[in-house]
């Protein structure tokens, strides 16, 4: 009983964040007019899709962990997840994976064209580092954090990180490679952003090296074990429960770690990686176990 309580309260405070969150995004979106506002409706068709806003909500969260306080964390949740969204529009596009439905509805290149699709992206990249450079010109900022913030979120969604992720991800398919390589597609296509979410967090929060060191480490195998579990998912879920195709990794002739270890071996590791990542958590002592709770949820979701 206890167990559904806290199931209960946590999915509770999860809805409640999550509102919270896209009321951030809304606010951050600019405001359709002139000549180009095609453009920003497209943008904000993207955005406002829907998902989990599982980057700015692990940004926001260990921001508190490590005593952040106050809006100045807000301009780079809106960046993470206009990043993120950005690569999923030009992952759906037809010459990448050419999917017509994301978070049961149709995705940007079929309602407003490929050429619009890809500008879409284009402008969510360019106005993600516009908003997050607004976090200089608010009150009790610290210029040295907000500009260590931005190399790391430069760095993460680049060729060093989720771009260069990408590239490999793109040049393997259809191939045999090795779990190596896996590793590394995994590490930079899905992990970087997460890593670059938590690091952010922290470095905001005025939180040591040591520390946000170690919120890449756990950031990164929440990352992998992520991935692993959408590779899981795109095999035993269903398109009502994941909102968008599934058997799309085969259909694109993708190497995933279900293909590569099988679908327990790839379940054993979601639970390895999610133990570690937990408890190296589990050693900052935090008074909320909203965090513990949330990674945790995300690694072992449904959909």
């Amino acid at each position: 009983m206890n167990c559904e309580k806290n199931d209960s309260l946590f999915g509770k405070r999860l809805d409640e964040k999550t509102v919270q969150i896209e009321e951030i995004l809304k606010s951050y979106l600019p405001e359709k007019s002139g000549y180009q506002q095609d453009i920003m409706e497209a943008m904000e068709y993207s955005l406002m899709a829907g998902g989990k806003r599982l980057r700015p909500m692990l940004m926001q969260e260990t921001y508190r962990l490590f005593g952040g306080e106050g809006n100045l964390i807000e301009p780079f949740m809106a960046a993470i997840e206009m990043i993120h969204t950005y690569s999923l529009v030009h992952d759906d596009l037809p010459a990448m994976d050419n999917d017509e439905y994301r978070r049961g509805r149709e995705t940007t290149h079929i309602v407003y064209g490929e050429a619009m699709a890809i500008l879409a992206g284009d402008a969510l990249l360019n106005y993600a580092f516009e908003t997050a450079c607004r976090a200089f010109d608010m009150e009790g900022a610290d210029g040295r954090l907000v500009g260590k913030a931005l190399k790391i979120l430069s760095g993460k969604a680049g060729i060093y990180g989720m771009v260069g992720g990408q590239v490999v991800d793109v040049e393997s398919e259809g191939q045999q490679i090795t779990g190596e390589k896996l590793d590394f597609i995994y590490r930079l296509k899905t992990g970087a952003l997460i890593e670059s979410s938590m690091m952010i967090g922290a470095v905001l929060s005025g939180a040591s090296q040591d520390q946000i060191q170690a919120m890449e480490s756990i950031a990164g195998k929440v990352g992998m074990a992520f991935q692993i579990q959408d590779d899981i998912l795109d095999v035993e879920g269903s398109r009502e429960e994941l909102g968008k195709p599934v058997h799309s990794d085969e259909k694109n002739k993708k190497f995933t770690y279900v293909t590569w270890k099988g679908l327990e071996d790839a379940k054993k590791e979601v639970e390895r990686l999610s133990m570690e990542a937990m408890e190296e958590l589990r050693a900052f002592h935090s008074k909320d176990p909203y965090l513990e709770m949330l990674l945790e949820s995300l690694i072992h979701r449904k959909k």
